[in-house]
């Protein structure tokens, strides 16, 4: 394993915490998945805040588990660390005999081990092989891919992953540069793309370089196709009261994440009907208003927060919520009849003749 290469920062961590307490601490034996392992930041102060919590922990990066292994030793009878990618979490689950859990989090994108190691090829500003692995123990580099991907399969790669506009430019740059010699180098990459990017454009944006090498990372490592199915897998697998937390660093996550969590909090149940369905009831609730932002403190002590959104749900139970409703329409009814003429109510009484023993006129809203 050798030294820890770079230095590791937990992204939002105590807001994560927050959002996690009431599902991971309501007594007993709980369950929580990291679902991006990484160095083990989340992971380990969950665990120190939740001496009851179990801790399933997955990361398809090798070299980052054995860190985390280090990392949580003296946690080891409660956590069990996987060898998978987050679209495994059914299998990984089914395995361990957890038909449920508590609280999952997913805190997207590249790593700090990933960035600060440069033999593994993620950072445009250092030389070195094109690999791009997430998991070196498998699948293709972004060596096969830029050296191998026809012309609109490279640029719809850069336009779709990357957003990057100059699409076009670059994969035909790209393609006139292998077929002089193969394209092996990050650095070269990166001045490849620097060039093709017309002058006024590298101005400004940061590192020329940047969308097209986020675009070969998500393409190499699945990462859009693995999160699509992993996050409703994940909604599937929550308790009622178990909470999810998503940290994405760039647009087509959060988009993601965002379309995921939308499915869940709203009706299925025709619109136009008076009254909810039983069974067409939201099945969650979201936990903030759209994208949580860092703060300015949380940029100046990790600069790599700068890009993160946060959105966060809890499922709730749908019969509780609907005998709530119920229990609500029928208080309106029997405040709209003592209004009514002819109900021979009497005024200023300081008591209701249509409550029975024990009932109060005080209403629980949604928000309190």
């Amino acid at each position: 394993m050798g030294e820890l290469r770079g230095t590791h920062v937990p992204v939002l961590l105590e807001r994560c915490l927050e959002l996690l307490a009431p599902a991971l601490g309501r007594g007993g034996r709980t369950v929580h998945v990291d679902a991006t392992l990484g160095l083990a930041g989340h992971a380990e102060a969950v665990l120190m805040a939740h001496p009851e919590t179990i801790l399933v922990g997955l990361d398809r990066d090798t070299e980052a588990l054995a860190h985390a292994r280090v990392r949580l030793a003296r946690f080891a009878d409660r956590v069990h660390l996987e060898h998978a990618v987050y679209d495994e979490l059914p299998e990984v689950l089914d395995r361990l005999g957890y038909p449920t859990v508590d609280g999952v989090l997913f805190d997207l994108g590249v790593s700090s081990l990933q960035l600060d190691a440069p033999d593994r090829g993620f950072a445009y500003a250092q030389d070195a092989p094109l690999d791009m692995r997430m998991d070196q123990t498998r699948g293709v580099t972004a060596e096969e891919v830029v050296n191998t991907y026809a012309h609109p399969d490279l640029a719809r790669v850069l336009r779709v992953y990357g957003e990057e506009k100059f699409a076009g430019r670059i994969a035909s740059a790209i393609i006139r540069e292998r077929e002089r010699a193969p394209i092996t180098s990050s650095a070269r990459l990166a001045e490849l793309v620097r060039e093709a990017i017309p002058a006024p454009a590298r101005r400004t944006g940061g590192h020329p370089a940047k969308r097209t090498f986020q675009a070969l990372r998500i393409e190499v490592n699945r990462e859009l196709a693995a999160l699509e199915t992993a996050l409703p897998a994940a909604l599937d697998r929550l308790s009622v009261g178990g909470r999810l937390v998503v940290l994405s660093y760039h647009s087509l996550e959060d988009r993601l994440t965002k379309q995921a969590l939308a499915d869940r909090v709203r009706s299925t149940g025709p619109i136009d009907l008076p009254v909810e369905l039983p069974g067409s009831e939201p099945a969650f609730r979201l936990l903030s208003r759209g994208a949580e932002l860092p703060g300015e403190e949380e940029v100046a002590a990790n600069p790599r927060a700068a890009s993160v959104r946060l959105r966060a749900a809890e499922r709730i139970d749908p019969q509780a919520r609907r005998q709530g409703r119920t229990d609500r329409e029928r208080y309106r009814r029997r405040v709209k009849a003592m209004h009514q003429p002819g109900t021979g109510t009497a005024t200023g009484s300081g008591s209701d003749p249509q409550l029975g023993p024990g009932e109060t006129t005080d209403e629980e809203g949604e928000g309190t």
